[in-house]
Parts: C-alpha cells; sequence; structure tokens
C-alpha cells in the first residue's frame, strides 16, 4: 500500500493531479491511501514552494504543475 498525499490549495490542477494518481493506481492495481493536504503550515513542512505537490510515503516527488501519467506509474511502481 501507497501512502500518497497532494499538497495544494485544491485548485483545479491540485484535482487534477489527484484524479489522475487515483486512475493510474487503479489501472496498474496498486493499492493507495490518498489525502489531500490544504494546511500552507503543513505544506511548507514538505519544503514545498509550488504546488500541487506530491509525497508518497513520506518523500517528496513532484512540486508544481501536473504530473504526465508516465511519471505517476513510475512513482507507483518504484
Amino acid at each position: 500500500m501507497k501512502d500518497i498525499k497532494v499538497l495544494g490549495s485544491g485548485c483545479p490542477t491540485c484535482q487534477k493531479t489527484a484524479d489522475l494518481i487515483k486512475a493510474e493506481a487503479e489501472k496498474l492495481g496498486i493499492p493507495i491511501t490518498l489525502e489531500k493536504i490544504t494546511d500552507y503550515a503543513a505544506i511548507a513542512n514538505y519544503g514545498i514552494a509550488a504546488t500541487p505537490g506530491v509525497v508518497i510515503n513520506g518523500k517528496v516527488v513532484h512540486a508544481g504543475g501536473l504530473p504526465k501519467a508516465a511519471d505517476v506509474d513510475a512513482w507507483l511502481t518504484a
């Protein structure tokens, strides 16, 4: 099980990022827990300056802009 957090204000890009991660995990058959973090203090604790940010199992893997599906697949299968 991968523990995934999407960090951001809840903007459309943040929502698309969360939806993309869910879809790719489902496609790959990888179980995940997905949490959206919108609190700016909590986001700052991860060192994220640009959102959306993606944290997988405690490690920041992405910050700023919509990630590519291929990148999400690589993160999920790592």
